[in-house]
């Protein structure tokens, strides 16, 4: 039997008609999808504490199940201290199986984690159908070990869809189940 992830049934079972139903779309392929998800770490502090990109990357390897690699500087500030190619942050992009996995962790079991949590902030589109969401803490994946953590790391995970607009987006990823705050009127 083949595998197939349990958002993935979703988005094809209940998501898609959904929102053929709310927008009104002529076919099922005029309904935005997600294309790609994107975490990114940024690591300022690497740049006098080498051992910072090598945590980095092994934390967000386990996060998201897929080898992350580090992000190097395009130019030269000497203000930072910073030269060209040096490692100053982590990424790693996930398509398909994986992405469904994270997304999946990322709202049944991460978000839940997070302190003070009240519902996910809406400004994080950005016109054309991707959203940004900004984690402060790499520490509510349950995957991160806490006492192996030298130091608390923020990421920022954004979110590819085929959408056009911000609310087929928002609406897309509503469907999902991310936890969008409610807006009082």
């Amino acid at each position: 039997m083949n595998y197939s992830p349990r958002l993935k049934d979703k988005y094809y079972e209940e998501i898609v008609p959904a929102l053929v139903k709310q927008f009104g779309y002529k076919g099922k392929m005029q309904v935005p999808r997600l294309k790609k998800i994107s975490l990114n770490q940024g690591l300022g502090a690497a740049i006098t504490d080498k051992k910072l990109i090598d945590s980095g990357v092994e934390e967000m390897t386990l996060i998201s199940g897929q080898k992350a690699v580090p992000t190097r500087s395009k130019r030269d500030i000497s203000n930072f201290k910073l030269r060209k190619g040096m490692p100053i942050g982590v990424r790693v992009t996930l398509r398909g199986v994986k992405m469904y996995e994270f997304l999946d962790r990322l709202i049944a079991v991460s978000i839940p984690r997070i302190r003070d949590f009240r519902g996910i902030n809406d400004k994080g589109f950005d016109g054309k159908g991707n959203y940004t969401l900004g984690i402060p803490e790499q520490i509510i994946f349950p995957e991160i070990n806490i006492d192996k953590v030298s130091r608390i790391n923020g990421m920022d995970i954004t979110f590819v869809t085929s959408a056009n607009t911000d609310k087929e987006s928002m609406a897309l990823l509503k469907e999902f189940g991310l936890p969008f705050k409610n807006k009082k009127k």
